[in-house]
């Protein structure tokens, strides 16, 4: 990233040179999808794509945001005393929400600021550039106005702006690995307790690939919201009989035993999707830990079927690239990534594969699509921070 080129930009935009550094990754999510709001373990990695911002103070309660990626929207501003949502504000809207909840709870945000956005995740793709924004605004808070923040109650910040402000339902995960990311490590995070464990991710010889449809996730707020009603409604009925809080604390043999009590089949589907991941997350980290490299694929496959199938959360485009990716040579496992319906999909290829592996894709990918595919690389980075220039 050319951060001399950014600063130009915020001298440009604002008048000013005094601009510190920030950096918010974005997420992909290995293994455990749609499991972190049924209470499920999930197992996402901070990646290099994300958000940087150049930030100052400034001297009265004015608030300025430029995004470089909708530049066309010019400056957004609005004043410390009305942090109210508005949707005319737009993607301002994520670092309006984290200001208010922050200083509703007692953090000393007493004047405004000037701050310049860019990210290079790509809009729309499902790799949580919301969340990455939300975290990069918590980071620039704590460095610029020197607030004591835990991390946990920056990641539990973040959420509550999707949830409360956003008005988006959505678990803890994107939050998670973005505040706690670390390079070459995966989390294992248990979303009912938030207890988790750093793994290493060792892929020797191997190398994530991101896959994106480009096809714009338009549907993924309104059918995410209609799958946790699915899911809850599931759980209602299990608790009938089994005295559990949440689907994360069945086993497959469990719930094939009581799963005659749920009402209708799409119900069924919609819990044994969520009870399976699960389990599969589980096995996946554990043979990753292994070493066992093959496991780990052939579980990301079957993540991508049960999701296909029992969730129905792929569509045409999804599935083209994740089944493309199976037949190809050097290929452990693909699967969606995200919530569905567009957005990406990830493929752990041998690196010696990885440019024919891309060629192969997009040519199967935009015959039968009709628009091309992007691809990228993604390394596994650090969760968000101010950055020190050398």
């Amino acid at each position: 990233m050319d951060f001399s080129k950014l600063k130009a930009d915020f001298a440009r935009v604002f008048h000013r040179e005094d601009g510190a550094l920030f950096f918010a990754p974005g997420r992909i999510n290995l293994i455990g999808e749609h499991t972190d709001y049924n209470g499920g373990h999930v197992f996402p990695c901070a990646i290099t794509l994300g958000t940087y911002a150049v930030a100052a103070k400034r001297d009265d309660t004015q608030v300025r945001l430029i995004s470089l990626n909708f530049e066309d929207l010019g400056i957004i501003s609005f004043d410390l005393a009305d942090l109210e949502y508005r949707k005319g504000d737009n993607w301002t809207n994520y670092p309006k929400g984290m200001i208010k909840f922050l200083k509703e709870a007692g953090h000393g945000i007493d004047s405004g600021m000037d701050v310049l956005f860019y990210g290079n995740i790509p809009n729309g793709a499902g790799l949580s550039s919301s969340a990455s924004i939300e975290l990069l605004t918590g980071v620039i808070l704590q460095g610029l106005y020197g607030l004591e923040l835990a991390e946990l109650e920056l990641i539990l910040t973040g959420k509550k702006v999707e949830n409360e402000f956003i008005g988006v339902n959505s678990g803890i995960m994107d939050q998670f690995a973005i505040g706690k990311g670390q390079k070459d490590m995966a989390i294992l995070l248990d979303c009912n307790t938030l207890d988790y464990e750093m793994v290493p991710v060792k892929l020797a010889g191997y190398t994530i690939v991101i896959m994106n449809t480009n096809k714009r996730r338009e549907l993924a707020d309104s059918k995410y919201n209609e799958r946790r009603s699915e899911c809850e409604q599931a759980l209602a009925e299990l608790q009938q009989e089994l005295a559990i809080k949440s689907l994360g604390e069945l086993d497959m043999e469990t719930f094939n035993k009581y799963q005659h009590l749920i009402s209708s089949e799409t119900l069924v589907k919609r819990a044994r999707h969520a009870v399976s991941e699960n389990v599969r997350t589980l096995q996946a980290t554990k043979a990753l830990k292994n070493e066992d490299l093959m496991t780990f694929g052939k579980l990301i496959n079957e993540s991508h079927m049960s999701l296909r199938d029992d969730y129905h959360v792929t569509g045409v485009e999804l599935d083209m690239l994740a089944e493309t990716a199976w037949e190809q040579t050097g290929v452990l496992g693909a699967r969606m990534t995200g919530a569905g319906f567009g957005g990406c999909a990830i493929a752990i290829v041998e690196t010696a594969h990885v440019d024919a592996f891309i060629d192969n894709v997009g040519k199967a990918y935009a015959q039968k699509i009709g628009y091309p595919a992007a691809f990228y690389i993604a390394n596994i980075s650090d969760g968000a921070k101010a950055i020190k220039e050398e």
